[in-house]
């Protein structure tokens, strides 16, 4: 089982939703996911790659992949057990972002969500992983907020 993430580049109640990760990703490890894509941007990415690196020391056989949304950045990748471009070598640049998170929501089973508005490139996000009719677990369902 793939899942992935999309989320807010900034976050509040960063203890709560730590504690929401760890719950999600534990149960889903215990489903049976093995492979976790994240993006690497942002508030959100850097708390469930956090996460799911203490998963890692209970539930070896999870893999962390960072998705690139561009080639040749020099991004440190440490922390990952791998990485993985999809195919944007003909996205232009300012696009490669949304793209990619498609990318991201295709190849997964299950999306994990932490979106409080219906605005920006996490809200797109979930959208398309609703129309892709993802399972998605939700932040927001979840806590109603």
């Amino acid at each position: 089982m793939n899942v992935t993430f999309c989320g807010h580049s900034q976050i509040t109640k960063e203890d709560k939703i730590a504690s929401w990760l760890r719950t999600v990703t534990q149960s889903l490890i215990e489903q049976g996911a093995t492979t976790f894509f994240l993006g690497g941007y942002g508030e959100f990415d850097s708390l469930a790659a956090s996460i799911l690196r203490e998963q890692k020391k209970k539930y070896p056989q999870i893999e962390l992949v960072l998705v690139l949304a561009y080639l040749n950045t020099g991004r440190n990748t440490s922390g990952y057990d791998g990485t993985v471009y999809p195919p944007l070598e003909t996205v232009p640049r300012r696009f490669a972002i949304s793209h990619r998170n498609r990318w991201m929501v295709e190849v997964s089973d299950v999306v994990v969500a932490y979106v409080l508005h219906d605005w920006g490139g996490a809200a797109t996000t979930l959208r398309c992983a609703k129309q892709k009719k993802k399972q998605i677990i939700s932040y927001r369902e979840e806590k109603g907020s």
